[in-house]
């Protein structure tokens, strides 16, 4: 997987056999990205690279991370329970997301008619992180690490996988990643049990 911003706009993420080449997911989609780099970073957020995607933050906050697919484009915001949405723009990611996340794009020119609606999410969500203001605690039979809470935010597919994980299986994920003394490490844990989760295994199986 891609560590460099740059390769993301030229080259794709690096999680498939289509990195580098003309049938990249990113090639089809390039203008309406690089509108949303721009948007982006005009806003005042810093660029980073998580996950293989471009990931923007504020205040030491992760605010909203890029990722191009097949069928659309996307940028899907981080605390999404607190975001009100006026415009009605957000959607889920899919059935097991709890909350509208992310604005999805089906044409390259939908990003440049939107840009005042990006613009003022994008504010909605830097004045959350000046604050400090998190959303609350929601139940959950498991408490998961934020680290792969992140991760499950910006990775459809890894969460689709994660939730259709047995209870028990997602317990041992959540054992090990508690079990690391650093958020660096737990980070890395994430990346290499991606593809293991996606098979469906628990962390402890081969």
């Amino acid at each position: 997987m891609i560590t460099d911003i740059e390769d993301f706009f030229t080259k794709g993420c690096g999680r498939c056999e289509r990195f580098a080449t003309p049938d990249c997911s990113t090639r089809q989609w390039i203008d309406g990205l690089n509108d949303l780099r721009r948007i982006c970073l005009e806003a005042g957020l810093v660029e980073t690279v998580k996950w293989a995607h471009p990931c923007y933050m504020h205040e030491g906050r992760n605010i909203v991370i890029l990722g191009a697919f097949r069928s659309d484009f996307r940028a899907t915001f981080f605390n999404a329970a607190l975001m009100k949405d006026p415009e009605g723009v957000l959607e889920k990611q899919g059935p097991n997301t709890r909350h509208p996340d992310m604005i999805r794009f089906v044409d390259n020119a939908q990003v440049a008619k939107m840009e005042p609606v990006i613009l003022s999410y994008l504010k909605e969500a830097m004045g959350y992180a000046e604050a400090g203001i998190k959303p609350p605690k929601e139940e959950s039979e498991l408490e998961l690490p934020d680290e792969l809470v992140e991760a499950l935010d910006s990775d459809p597919e890894l969460a689709e996988a994660f939730h259709e994980l047995t209870p028990g299986r997602q317990k041992s994920y959540v054992i090990n990643l508690n079990g690391a003394k650093t958020s660096v490490t737990r980070t890395s844990r994430i990346v290499k049990f991606r593809d293991h989760i996606i098979a469906g295994k628990g962390a402890t199986e081969r």
